[in-house]
């Protein structure tokens, strides 16, 4: 249902499922007169593990949070360590390196966007995705603070309206002006010439630079490309996925049909009609013109060296 979305924020709620499922299952285990600390430990750490990561397959950050506590449960056990103690320190570990890795991302950020320029986004990639301040947000947050604030140019980013419900609404909380406009705007604003940058967060960073994001974020960068406007892709290291070579090798979260054929319960299409209905979208990696990360500023082709 989306109660949780934005690749960042998914992993840290994983590693923290992952900390309540231990719990229960402790607590289970106890009524049953099993022994705490005992093997009964893993075996349900790793069923919760597969749950929660049969829940979203697009974002590659929910299967890096899971085995990371997986891995880290599996030492707790070999060293006796207490379970419950370890994973909930992992946990917040997790969280605090990605709002380390927002903040970071945000300073490298800020020196490829002039001082008040004009940018443009797409979906939510600021706070309310990640642990800190964002990653494609996460530059504007901070050339606010310096008093060098940009304008935000927001597709409203159909069909669940991401960028006019989420980023809008964060944009304004924070005192940074923002436009929202309709999807099928996007080109004929960007010719006007004023914008200066396009940034975007990601779900997944193939080996060869190609990015999955929210759907539109391809057909931004296309607009971005036929008008001259570079195109960054802000996301964590976590998100690089060295085990998929290219972007046709990632998987594709397709959404309910409801999502396009009505909104909150108002039906506008009719009925019986198709609907396809992809919640994720590949941008080839030469349309990106960098893709910053907490390690630095990096080219598409050099994604797999990092």
């Amino acid at each position: 249902m989306l109660r949780v979305r934005g690749a960042p924020l998914i992993g840290i709620a994983a590693a923290m499922g992952v900390v309540v499922a231990g719990r229960q299952e402790g607590r289970d285990a106890g009524k049953r007169g099993r022994d705490k600390g005992g093997e009964w430990d893993l075996e349900g750490i790793n069923k919760a593990c597969r749950l929660l990561g049969a829940t979203r397959p697009t974002a590659v950050n929910l299967h890096w949070a899971l085995d990371r506590m997986r891995r880290r449960a599996e030492q707790a056990q070999q060293r006796g360590e207490e379970l419950g103690q370890v994973l909930m320190d992992e946990a917040n570990a997790i969280w605090d390196e990605d709002r380390a890795m927002c903040r970071r991302i945000g300073e490298l950020g800020m020196t490829l966007i002039p001082p008040r320029a004009t940018v443009c986004t797409v979906c939510n990639a600021g706070a309310l995705a990640t642990g800190g301040i964002g990653t494609a947000l996460a530059p504007v947050y901070l050339l606010h603070e310096a008093g060098q604030t940009p304008h935000v140019l927001v597709p409203e980013t159909r069909p669940l309206l991401q960028g006019s419900r989420l980023t809008a609404w964060e944009l304004t909380y924070a005192g940074v002006p923002c436009t929202v406009l309709a999807d099928g705007m996007i080109a004929s604003r960007l010719r006007l010439g004023d914008v200066a940058c396009v940034i975007v967060g990601a779900d997944r960073i193939a080996a060869n630079g190609d990015v999955a994001n929210k759907i539109g974020t391809y057909g931004l960068a296309l607009a971005a490309r036929a008008h001259g406007i570079p195109f960054y892709v802000a996301a964590p290291s976590s998100t690089i996925d060295r085990a998929t070579p290219e972007g046709s090798g990632i998987p594709i979260e397709q959404r309910d049909a409801g999502e396009v054929t009505g909104w909150r319960g108002s039906r506008t299409a009719p009925e019986g009609v198709r609907v396809w209905n992809p919640a994720f979208d590949v941008t080839p990696a030469e349309l990106v013109t960098a893709i910053i990360t907490d390690r630095g500023i990096l080219a598409p082709t050099e994604i797999a060296r990092t």
